[in-house]
């Protein structure tokens, strides 16, 4: 059973928050079309490390089980064929800057024209209006505006880059996602489409959920390492004997029991609950002397799975990937190849009760289906050479 097999998504996108959410459609069925060209760079393309035949495995991650057409959207014969897909294909995914799909004439108030019930998702990193809407930018960029990563870091020092793309992916990929289900069930009880003006910066600033809704209320401004959850605490991360690192959120009372127990400094339980500055100081800094005694192997015999405190070793991703809990949540999966063998990559974080994800083919070649597709709107051969010959397919 494919949960979203009704849905049929064309995407426009090049950059990593377009192509994670349709990814994220596709695995749960939706027939998704990625519309490529040679005369742009799409950059999850062309990021190493590549296979065999030169082809990405981020790009054949990201685009799995997505067929792929390759249009020069500046021709008038491209858009034609744009304006017959969504005919059928009436979902919208694009990530350029405000103005570049009407340029083109491909924008909503164009397309809805052709298809009442498109429901059209544009992703950008400041949103449709605003000052900074025409504002090239990044994942940091966005951070930075939302007010994130000044109470983010330690204190006196700079803000830590990310490993994985925050504002991206949480902020741009999971709301753009939320975003075209719930007009996907609008338009099941109306008929009618919608437009969703996504911003990257709009999603990571609502993520100032504690102490931004702290700060509006009582105006007092979260700073730096002085926050119950930004290292103002003990809830923080502390160094083994042999340079690894535990991570520490036992902040409940019964939990710093445990956590007191396990670090054998009992006689520190009952001091813990002093919110003085000073105890919460000394707390800290015997919680930091205690995990330097023990080697990162000697520290999770004692934080074992049988350990209830919420204390957890910070993992290698190669140790991730092989933790009994990633593993036993299927997040590993096998992807057929065209040559028959499979490729692993991460699987689908939502499950779904009698419901499996399809994961059918990792990313296409770039225009891989383009005569199949253009086959299935009535083109013949003829048409189609003429349509290569003019520099349309491109």
């Amino acid at each position: 059973m494919t949960i979203l097999k009704d849905l049929k998504i064309l995407d426009f996108s090049l950059m990593l928050p377009g192509v994670f959410t349709t990814m994220m459609f596709a695995d749960f069925g939706a027939d998704v079309i990625h519309v490529e060209s040679t005369r742009r760079v799409d950059l999850m393309r062309i990021m190493p490390p590549y296979d065999e035949n030169k082809e990405s495995y981020i790009h054949q991650h990201l685009n799995r089980s997505k067929k792929s057409i390759k249009l020069n959207l500046k021709t008038e014969e491209a858009v034609e064929i744009v304006k017959k897909l969504i005919q059928e294909y009436d979902i919208v995914v694009e990530g350029f800057r405000p103005g570049v799909m009407e340029r083109l004439g491909l924008d909503y108030e164009s397309l809805k024209k052709v298809n009442p019930r498109l429901i059209y998702c544009s992703i950008t990193g400041y949103g449709q209006t605003g000052p900074y809407r025409n504002r090239p930018g990044h994942d940091n960029n966005y951070l930075s505006i939302a007010g994130i990563l000044d109470y983010s870091r330690p204190k006196g020092k700079k803000p830590v880059s990310m490993g994985i793309q925050i504002a991206d992916i949480a902020g741009g990929t999971l709301h753009a996602a939320i975003g075209i289900l719930a007009c996907a069930l609008h338009r099941e009880k109306t008929g009618e489409g919608k437009y969703i003006d996504i911003s990257m910066t709009d999603a990571v600033f609502t993520m100032n959920a504690l102490y931004g809704t702290a700060y509006l209320g009582s105006g007092e401004l979260p700073k730096p390492e002085e926050e119950i959850l930004n290292g103002g605490t003990f809830y923080d991360y502390y160094e083994t004997k042999d340079g690894r690192y535990f991570s520490v959120g036992s902040l409940e009372p019964h939990f710093r029991k445990l956590l007191c127990e396990a670090l054998d400094i009992p006689e520190l339980i009952q001091s813990t609950f002093n919110d003085s500055t000073y105890t919460q100081k000394r707390f800290k800094e015997a919680v930091k002397d205690a995990f330097l005694t023990k080697t990162f192997d000697e520290w999770l015999e004692v934080f074992n799975e049988d350990f209830e405190g919420c204390v957890e070793p910070v993992l290698t991703f190669e140790e991730a990937c092989n933790h009994p809990q990633i593993r036993a949540r299927n997040m590993l999966v096998e992807v057929p190849k065209e040559d028959g063998t499979t490729q692993k990559q991460i699987g689908t974080a939502i499950k779904f009760e009698g419901v499996e994800p399809t994961y059918r083919f990792v990313g296409a070649k770039v225009g891989q289906h383009t005569e199949e597709i253009l086959k299935s709107l009535g083109y013949s051969d003829e048409e189609i050479e003429t349509l290569q010959k003019k520099g349309v397919l491109q």
